[in-house]
């Protein structure tokens, strides 16, 4: 699956006007909107246009115990280039808002730049 971007707590924000972190940050809450565009405003104000393309479960040992919410991938697909690092990264969407997630690019493949986002 590639290279894991552990997104706890104090990696991933939500935006404070969807409620807490926890109710905006749940697999419940990108199932239906694979297909759909995230904006990524990169350092320097270079913006990226991502559509997201897969959203995974992951089993339930992966969570650290007591964890709010059952663990799960987020796979985008943006432009080949530019590209930007693995870092944590805000993202804007219509009906999420503004989010801070913590994205490791995967490289390439037919579809553009792959970028993962791991929450446990």
């Amino acid at each position: 699956m590639g290279m894991f971007a552990r997104a706890g707590a104090a990696g991933v924000r939500g935006d404070a006007r969807r409620g807490t972190m926890d109710e905006a940050l749940r697999i419940e809450s990108f199932q239906n909107r694979v297909g759909e565009i995230f904006r990524l405003v990169a350092p320097g104000g270079t913006e990226l246009v991502l559509r997201l393309s897969e959203v995974t479960p992951l089993s339930p040992a992966t969570s650290p115990p007591g964890s709010p919410r059952s663990p799960f991938t987020l796979l985008f697909h943006g432009p080949p280039t530019p590209w930007v690092s693995q870092a944590t990264h805000r993202l804007e969407h219509a009906g999420l808002g503004s989010l801070e997630l913590f994205l490791v690019p995967l490289g390439p493949d037919a579809a553009g730049m792959r970028y993962e986002a791991v929450f446990t």
